[in-house]
């Protein structure tokens, strides 16, 4: 694997990995108030997009990354919804 190709993994797990505490917390405190819903689903149109270009220059980083955290801001989504 090509070091530039592992620098992308490490990058994609830092942007990723990055959400985790934001769902955590909205999950265990059932509260989404201080939450932007439209920063969100901005966001994830923007995941999407770069989830596309990831598969067409078939880039594992960007494919992992954009995959990934599209799931988690699904997630918060649905919590924003959920708990307004």
């Amino acid at each position: 694997m090509p070091t530039i190709e592992i620098i992308g993994l490490i990058a994609a797990t830092c942007t990723t990995v990055a959400f985790v505490p934001q769902v955590y917390k909205a999950l265990r405190h059932k509260s989404t108030a201080d939450i932007s819903l439209t920063m969100y689903m901005v966001l994830f149109i923007g995941l999407i997009l770069w989830l596309v270009y990831g598969i067409y220059h078939q880039s594992l980083a960007i494919i992992l990354a954009n995959a990934v955290t599209g799931i988690l801001v699904i997630l918060m989504l649905f919590l924003k919804i959920r708990h307004k």
